[in-house]
Formats: C-alpha cells, structure tokens, sequence
C-alpha cells in the first residue's frame, strides 16, 4: 500500500474506506476500484485532460479521482450522490487545490451542459454505478442538440453492456443499444477489468468502454428511432414485416426499400435510420 502514498501522497483508499466507514451499498450499485495501476489506466485512456473538464460519477472514496487529477486533469467535477463519500472527496479536494468540485446530487438529475457551460473540451470519465450506467449512456448519446456537450465518454459497464454498446450486425450481443450507439458515436472497448479488482468483487467480468461523438451522423428523428429499434428488437427472431407490424409493417419497410422477411439483428444503423425517416 507504500505506493499509494508514492503516487499522490494521500492515504491508500482502504484506509480512506475505513476512516470513513464507507462500504459499499448494493442499492447504489457501488463496486470501489481500489487498483491504482487499473484507475491510471483508465485516466490515460481518455487521452490528454490537461486542458479538459472532466466529469466523473460515482465516484465513491476518490480511487479514479485521483488518478485523473494525478494524471493532469485540469477540472474534475464529480458527481456523488452518497453524502458518505463526501468527506473523503473533501480531503482530494484539498489536496489539489482549486482543481476539484465536488457536486452532491442524483447523476440522473444532473444538467451536464448547464454544469460545463463555458467549457471548450469536456470528458466524461467514470467506474458508472452499475444500476444507472446504461440509461447515462443512452441520455448522453440521446440528446437533442448534437454535438454533445462531451467530447468523449470512457467509462466502465459490466463486460455483457460493453459487448452490447460496440455490437455490429448479425452478432448475438446487437440491439437497440448497439443501434444508438454506432449511430452517432464511435464506441471500442479498451480492456477489461476483473472483479478482483473491486471492493466488494462483483460476479462479472466489467471493461472500460471509450466512446467518441461522430461528426456528421446520418440525420433521423431520435423518438421514431427508438421506436423502430424497440419494435423490432422486441420480437428479434421474427421477420420485420411481423414485429414491425404496429409501425407500418410491410409498407413502412417498402417505403424504406428493405425486405420485409429480414431480421432485425441483420440491419445496420444506416437501415434502422431509413426506417425511422419513414415513419
């Protein structure tokens, strides 16, 4: 535990977890990452902060916090809903004087662009509570106005959501959320973390997912693309012409120029996006 000191000299985090009595709750979906060689690697991963906004949530006794302060990160605004942990954000926070703000509050809740207006260049870089991780995701990909306010998402998910979000056509983990996100964003999994590595060892194997926005995403109305994804990954195994029934069915899918006895895991983003247009 000596090198915890070495790197930032702070505490090591179990004994931050123990002054603070800080054990995690199943009901906030709370896994610490306690390994300091995994949160630099996932630091790094998002690149260079130097002249970044970082948002970070959940972010528990600090472990990721302070690698990405460690490593550069000019702002870190974290996001922390369990007023437990405060305390032991406080200490960080004193330690890097100026470049720490603690935000208590409910992620789901947040106005991230109202929390970064200002800011030219901002990363969202976060071990996601695993309860709400997926719905962040969807809310960040799924906003009005785009470009988002982010300019790249490294976060962690359980193995299983990970394989989903980067999931192409005709594999077994394509859905909707694969849909979503090969939509507007380029999405790859930088490695893997496993459960050993947390406080307490989840069942699951969890990876580090980096997420950047594409530039000029083909134009589709996102209500009707949720839509026509939720519809035809609803009933997965039958013909589109059958789950897509209560949209259109065969004549939505002709007006989009695709065979209605296709599957839905067989379309790719463009297809989906043609349905959703002509809708």
């Amino acid at each position: 535990m000596s090198a915890a000191i070495a790197i930032d000299g702070l505490p090591p985090l179990r004994d931050v977890i123990e002054r603070f009595e800080l054990r995690a709750k199943k009901e906030l979906g709370q896994n610490f990452l306690l390994d300091l060689n995994l949160t630099g690697k996932i630091a790094r991963t998002a690149g260079d902060l130097s002249q970044s906004t970082v948002i970070e949530v959940g972010p528990g006794p600090g472990g990721l916090t302070r690698a990405l302060l460690t490593h550069g990160a000019g702002r870190v605004v974290a996001i922390e809903r369990d007023p437990r942990c405060i305390g032991a954000l406080e200490e960080v926070a004193a330690h890097w004087p100026g470049r720490l703000e603690i935000v208590p509050g409910d992620a789901l809740k947040t106005d991230f662009s109202a929390l970064t207006a200002g800011a030219d260049d901002v990363r969202v870089v976060a071990n996601l509570p695993y309860n709400i991780g997926t719905q962040l995701l969807v809310n960040w990909i799924a906003t009005a106005g785009w470009p988002p306010f982010w300019r790249s998402l490294t976060l962690m998910f359980q193995k299983e959501v990970a394989q989903r979000i980067v999931a192409a056509p005709d594999t077994d983990a394509y859905g909707r959320l694969g849909v979503l996100a090969g939509w507007r964003t380029e999405a790859r999994i930088a490695f893997d973390v496993p459960p050993q590595a947390f406080v307490p060892p989840p069942k699951v194997t969890s990876s580090v997912v980096h997420i950047i926005p594409r530039e000029s995403p083909l134009p589709a109305p996102l209500k009707a693309l949720e839509r026509v994804t939720e519809a035809a990954f609803g009933q997965r195994r039958k013909m589109l012409r059958q789950s897509l029934k209560s949209l259109g069915g065969e004549a939505l899918l002709a007006k989009a120029g695709i065979d209605p006895t296709r599957r839905a895991e067989t379309l790719n983003g463009a297809e989906f996006v043609r349905l959703a247009n002509a809708i």
